[in-house]
């Protein structure tokens, strides 16, 4: 660093853009609203920066978009965000965009709109001596299924990947976050008569409670490893031993190992009740985030450089995931929550804090330069 003073963001301009990407409403499902937003950030790119927008055109979900900056044979910095939102169309009427004071409201805003401006108006005011590339998918509240191949492609010819997630609230990066799996566990038993000849029945409910049970036990929460059977269905009416049942389950890890440790005792359920049948789908979506070396020294160049800017940088972790979990699993140098700080994502309180965003528009501006 050169001590010199960093190039203050255009709050004004900043919150311009952000109310045009808000204002595009862009549910992770309906395809024609993801790519009208798409059209919106790659504007804001090309008006900032002057970087041509790249289309990864998808026939199933929103198109992703693509910008890279710069010249030269070095490994490019990554920024990595979604214009996605868990928002439905027609949220803008009940809750609306608006600047009260310091604070920002809008659904998508916090999470994560707000950060796709930060990046560009930081690439804008960079002067990075490697190329940039910034990429927004259209599917990562959605598991990122159709974005995950290019994620990881561009992720590794890349020196660091910077996530543009919100910030935990209360303003810390994020350098650890839990992996997660879903797995949809089914039963067939054999239906009855359940007052006339129950024992010619095999209960699927029973045979799922011992599922159910068994699944907990494998949980192991002092390792950060949690199993919740959040769905149940089964059965047809009470008077009828039920001959099927359903369970959807979410598993959540801090590590690779316990990752597998787990994984592979779900997929070896077996039956408990002589004659029922158990089948396990499913796997995992997110490897887990690990505060491994690489996320270690990003963490502690952006750490210094939030000290030269006059305010401090701490570090958390989280059992949600992200796009940065698959460029960590990479061996890539990752740092997530660069967003900025503020508070209820997914829920009618999401919002953002001004002062926050404009001191990490400066930080990722900066970090961009010193890799």
């Amino acid at each position: 660093m050169d001590g010199t003073e960093p190039q203050r963001p255009d709050l004004t301009a900043m919150l311009a853009a952000l109310e045009r990407l808000v204002t595009i409403e862009s549910p992770s499902t309906d395809k024609a609203r993801c790519d009208a937003c798409a059209d919106a950030v790659a504007a804001l790119f090309a008006d900032l920066t002057g970087g041509t927008p790249v289309r990864h055109p998808r026939a199933d979900r929103g198109d992703h978009l693509e910008i890279r900056l710069g010249a030269g044979d070095r490994p490019p910095v990554m920024l990595l965000c979604h214009h996605d939102t868990v928002w439905a169309a027609g949220t803008l009427s009940r809750l609306p965009f608006a600047v009260e004071g310091n604070l920002v409201r809008g659904p998508g805003s916090y999470d994560m709109k707000a950060g796709i401006v930060e990046a560009a108006f930081a690439v804008a005011t960079s002067q990075a001596n490697r190329p940039v590339v910034v990429l927004s998918t259209s599917d990562e509240e959605i598991g990122s299924t159709s974005s995950r191949a290019l994620i990881e492609a561009t992720a590794k010819r890349a020196a660091a990947v910077l996530v543009l997630e919100p910030a935990t609230s209360g303003g810390a990066i994020k350098t650890a976050r839990k992996g997660i799996a879903d797995f949809t566990l089914e039963v067939d038993g054999r239906a009855a008569h359940a007052g006339v000849e129950p024992e010619k029945g095999i209960s699927a409910i029973e045979e799922m409670a011992h599922q159910v049970l068994a699944l907990k036990q494998l949980a192991n929460p002092a390792a950060g490893t949690t199993i919740n059977v959040g769905v149940i269905e089964g059965g047809s009416r009470p008077n009828v031993v039920p001959a099927h049942a359903r369970a959807e389950i979410d598993v959540r890890f801090t590590t690779a190992a316990e990752a597998e440790r787990v994984v592979a005792a779900i997929r070896d359920r077996h039956a408990v009740l002589p004659g029922a049948v158990v089948r396990v789908t499913g796997g995992v979506d997110r490897p887990p985030l690990e505060r491994r070396e690489g996320v270690i020294r990003l963490a502690r160049l952006a750490q210094g450089i939030a000290e030269e800017l006059g305010f401090s940088l701490a570090e958390s972790a989280t059992g949600g995931g992200s796009d940065g979990n698959f460029t960590a699993a990479l061996g890539i140098a990752t740092l997530d929550g660069l967003g900025p700080d503020g508070g209820g994502a997914h829920a009618d309180s999401e919002h953002l804090l001004l002062d926050s965003w404009a001191r990490r528009t400066q930080l990722l501006s900066r970090l961009i330069d010193a890799i």
